[in-house]
């Protein structure tokens, strides 16, 4: 990546990626009108906005537009150098064809081990290790959720200041449970999905389940799991049904599970923080409100913690199926081996074929905001969004929902939806998430700590209540990405250990949960 005259703000300043690209991005806050002249010689034809991309040469009509060395389209007329190149004049180019696409021929060698790095965190007794210490009301079924969110509120104001060393209590609700085609094959997503949820490093073990009673999926069968996950026994878990007959009035339910609930919270406030080794975090990677900064600044940072996290023997994740799809070809070459890419091209083809039953494609992405901080169009879009998987080698794929039986990077598949990744994430057992963006979100999660990075200062400075660390100082040369790289890897040990909290934890901002069923509701 260059950065054309690095120094002061009213400096014309723009980012090339790669040493082939015929675009580049303006850094300036605000853009840049026209006649602006860079030291470079290139002179702007028309004014540019901020993170948008300027020709640096001419580029015929059906010529190809290329960014970070790779093709993101066709222009779609004459484009002359210095002119601006939105959405409009891109048109989206094919997707890499799975069935050739190269597997394990380039895997990197592992990078040097990083040793003796720690966090304080809690102790599982099967292994894990939590950064936070919560109590988990798991939900067979939405008809509860008002009764958990009602219950919630009571932990919270009057429960939980007798059990200090409980950071909190999550109610796990979500859209699921009855009204569902429950056998279907595809059923296998969320059922599996929320028997992980509760099984998150964040919640000590401590599963309760609060049912209707009439539901499809009954508590038991919520427990069982499915045939990849690992069940939990009934008499492991507090089971209780809103329809049971001694329940004579709200309050009775009520009551019951606020009793139920003490039982639990008497174990996890017994729970302290201890000294743990960086390779028991399970650390996952997202991004939300892109913009094209972000495959520049924040995401490229991103992916230099990700490899001192693996090289710490750290669990990394990154996700979001359709924001890999058109980067997938410089993903394969990196897997551990051919099965890992095997696996990989499988969730790629069941999305595009869920794509395809939905009578849609991946034209569908980006979204509005993400056009207007710059991205033509998804390709574009994951060529900087693969950048949080940084250089280590995939060493294992997930279906959406499972747990990981190996350390290391690992790719785990969940729609590209900010809410839907994270509920997927959490599922596979991640205890702290960095999410980057561009044109910002105040997202958050109350299960696990969400480190928010800011891909522009600009945003970093209006939001400062809101952004965790700000990236946009890759932008300006203030700071390699290098740099930006290890303040996050420090970031998250301390946030972990609890000597550190986000903003998002600090406001109380909880995103609902929102488990992917791409089965049929009936």
């Amino acid at each position: 990546m260059s950065v054309i005259n690095k120094t002061p703000a009213d400096v014309p300043l723009y980012i090339k990626v790669h040493d082939n690209d015929n675009v580049a991005i303006v850094v300036n806050d605000n853009g840049l009108p026209a006649g602006t002249r860079f030291a470079c010689g290139l002179e702007l034809s028309e004014h540019i906005p901020q993170g948008h991309k300027v020709a640096l040469t001419d580029i015929p009509q059906g010529g190809n537009i290329l960014r970070y060395g790779e093709i993101i389209g066709y222009a779609v007329r004459d484009i002359a150098k210095g002119s601006w190149i939105d959405e409009s004049l891109v048109v989206l180019p094919d997707a890499p064809p799975l069935a050739s696409l190269p597997l394990a021929t380039r895997t990197p060698a592992p990078l040097p081990p990083l040793e003796g790095y720690t966090f304080e965190g809690y102790r599982n007794a099967d292994g894990s290790a939590g950064t936070k210490n919560m109590l988990a009301i798991t939900t067979s079924v939405h008809c509860v959720a008002g009764v958990v969110d009602h219950v919630v509120k009571i932990i919270e104001h009057d429960i939980l200041p007798r059990y200090p060393n409980v950071d909190g209590v999550v109610g796990l609700n979500h859209l699921y449970g009855c009204g569902v085609a429950i056998n279907a094959p595809a059923a296998v997503v969320p059922i599996r999905s929320l028997h992980n949820l509760a099984l998150n490093p964040n919640f000590g073990g401590e599963v309760m389940v609060i049912g209707l009673g009439c539901e499809k999926l009954q508590p038991e069968r919520l427990l069982a799991g499915t045939d990849d996950t690992q069940p939990i026994e009934v008499q492991d878990a507090s089971i209780m049904r809103l329809q049971d007959e001694q329940h004579v009035g709200f309050m009775a339910m009520v009551d019951e599970i606020l009793e139920i609930a003490e039982r639990h919270l008497q174990k996890l406030n017994q729970r302290k923080r201890e000294t743990i080794p960086a390779s028991e975090l399970v650390v996952g990677m997202q991004c939300g409100g892109s913009d094209a900064f972000s495959g520049v600044t924040a995401n490229p940072a991103v992916g230099f913690a990700s490899d001192l996290l693996v090289r710490c023997g750290a669990t990394v994740m990154f996700s979001e199926v359709t924001e890999v799809r058109d980067a997938v070809h410089l993903l394969t070459p990196r897997v551990v081996d051919e099965q890992v890419g095997k696996r990989m091209l499988e969730e790629m083809a069941w999305y595009d074929n869920y794509l395809d039953t939905g009578k849609t494609d991946r034209s569908a992405n980006p979204s509005p905001g993400n056009k207007k901080g710059g991205l033509a169009n998804v390709v574009e879009k994951a060529l900087g969004s693969i950048a949080k998987s940084g250089s280590s080698a995939i060493v294992e794929v997930l279906s959406p929902g499972q747990r990981p039986t190996k350390r290391g990077l690992i790719y785990a598949a969940t729609p590209a939806s900010d809410f839907v990744c994270g509920t997927q994430q959490l599922a596979s057992g991640i205890t702290i998430q960095v999410f980057t963006t561009g044109r910002g979100t105040p997202y958050g999660l109350a299960a696990i700590p969400v480190i928010k990075m800011a891909t522009r200062t600009a945003l970093a400075k209006r939001w400062h209540d809101l952004m965790d660390i700000d990236a946009g100082t890759i932008a300006t040369g203030e700071e390699t990405i290098e740099q930006v790289g290890w303040r996050l890897f420090e970031m998250i040990l301390d946030v972990a250990s609890g000597r550190r909290q986000t903003w998002s934890d600090h406001w109380g901002i909880r995103n609902a949960l929102a488990v992917f069923n791409p089965a049929p509701v009936t």
